[in-house]
């Protein structure tokens, strides 16, 4: 359902491969690319927090992957903000860079946002 209930996930990994935070998170009634750029902006905020450079956000959404990159245009007006906001914060972090990666390649944040989809759809009432 879009919008529909929704949920973040965000896996922060150390060079060496391994996983140093995971986050999930609902975040209420979204439609799919408001939780994408949310997720990005949970990544850049956590990012900030542990103050490490580079930074390499990996993400499966192409709209946002190319929104953020500047091969889109960002038209919707529900989506200006967040990106807005994005935009802000990746520029406050001196090395970072986005990456378009399958979707299989992550699987992990996508079952931590399924994971915090299905409590937002519980505390709406409604079924993921």
């Amino acid at each position: 359902m879009n919008p529909g209930p929704a949920g973040i996930g965000v896996r922060v990994i150390a060079p060496d491969g391994t996983a140093v935070r995971e986050i999930s998170h609902s975040i209420g009634i979204r439609t799919n690319n408001q939780a994408e750029y949310e997720a990005l902006i949970c990544a850049l905020r956590e990012a900030a927090a542990l103050d490490k450079d580079p930074i390499t956000i990996r993400t499966d959404s192409e709209l946002l992957f190319c929104q953020m990159t500047g091969r889109y245009r960002v038209r919707n007006p529900n989506i200006k903000p967040l990106y807005e906001e994005a935009r802000r914060l990746m520029a406050g972090l001196t090395r970072t860079r986005i990456e378009l990666v399958p979707r299989e390649q992550n699987r992990d944040t996508d079952r931590l946002a399924r994971a915090a989809s299905r409590h937002c759809s519980s505390q709406y009432g409604k079924e993921s």
